[in-house]
């Protein structure tokens, strides 16, 4: 078997391949022909290029590279992607890196694998050539437990269930109906994009600019990927209406047994006196559970407070980095440690 590299710009003619190779490893929805080609369509600059190791039809590895510094490359990482741009079969760590580095353009001198998942790829023990470093806790919650969801809700902590108990009781005293909304369907998409967007730009990201708008090229990833996944019924957006009022949303995908919650905006003059995500989530986890359709809840963000009263399911994700020479690497090591 041997190294293929072609520019990402043609990723379509190679879609093929990555579908059958996504089919037969690690079916995250993050790593889905769909989701590949809305971040290189929208976030791509054409310096970007795929790589595929195998021997005529018969592929193992494929992933989307891009260099950064003089002779170092990493995988293509938009911030709308929760995990680094690569995909193989089997979850044990990849042991073809060096052939890679010989095969990439240029004096390819180190390759950077980030923000890699392990319960996609396994971490590896550091090497002669190979250095991993923690990235960030991250959380989930399994489905699959006896007890359905009230088994699930009453192992959370109590003050998290008395609270939002006690929030649901005011509304409906204040005669205030809530309403849980799932959409699924392409031509839904777009407008589920810009309420999202409405709802996000109301509050602090408006101010720094990190907001979706239907406008910019965020709202433009998000609205052509999510209605590709719709096509084939694996997008689902979550509106949460208090009354007449949009209060929270979350964007999603499905894929491999899973949901990933991509983005969740709330309606934040609410907070004062509610917490409309955890009210939607309640109800939305209810939901996920009584359809038994998947096993798991993905957040893929950074570990919050709240996330631990969701769930004590955490795991670490980590970068991997491969040396050409052991050298190379020993001197990055001392470098980091200065």
């Amino acid at each position: 078997m041997s190294w293929s590299v072609v520019p990402a710009a043609g990723f379509a003619a190679h879609a093929g391949r990555w579908r059958t190779l996504h089919a037969n490893g690690a079916a995250s929805p993050l790593l889905a022909v769909e989701f590949v080609e809305a971040l290189l369509a929208v976030f791509g600059t054409g310096k970007e290029v795929l790589v595929w190791h195998g021997s005529g039809e018969d592929t193992d590895t494929m992933a989307i590279l891009t260099p950064s510094r003089f002779g170092i490359w990493n995988t293509f990482q938009p911030a709308q992607a929760p995990v680094g741009l690569w995909l193989q079969r089997g979850g044990q760590a990849p042991a073809t890196l060096q052939s890679l580095l010989l095969a990439l353009p240029g004096p390819a001198l180190a390759l950077g694998l980030t923000q890699c998942d392990p319960m996609l790829m396994a971490r590896p023990a550091d090497g002669a050539t190979l250095r991993t470093l923690d990235y960030i806790q991250t959380a989930r919650v399994s489905m699959h437990g006896p007890g359905g969801f009230e088994a699930y809700w009453q192992a959370r902590g109590k003050n998290l269930r008395n609270n939002l108990k006690k929030q649901r009781n005011r509304l409906r005293q204040d005669g205030v109906e809530t309403r849980l909304e799932i959409c699924r369907a392409p031509h839904e998409m777009a407008q589920a994009v810009a309420d999202y967007g409405r709802l996000e730009g109301s509050g602090w990201k408006a101010t720094g600019g990190t907001a979706v708008d239907a406008a910019n090229d965020q709202g433009r990833f998000y609205e052509t990927m999510l209605a590709a996944f719709a096509r084939r019924g694996a997008a689902s957006v979550y509106r949460y209406w208090l009354g007449g009022r949009l209060a929270a949303m979350d964007l999603c995908v499905e894929g491999g047994g899973c949901i990933v919650v991509l983005k969740t905006a709330y309606d934040e003059s609410l907070a004062h006196q509610l917490s409309p995500a955890l009210l939607m989530r309640e109800e939305a986890c209810r939901s996920l559970f009584e359809d038994g359709r998947l096993e798991r809840i993905e957040f893929y963000g950074r570990v919050m407070e709240w996330h631990l009263r969701w769930t004590d399911e955490v795991r670490t994700m980590y970068h991997l980095n491969a040396y050409r020479w052991p050298g190379l690497a020993a001197l990055h090591a001392l470098a980091a440690r200065k």
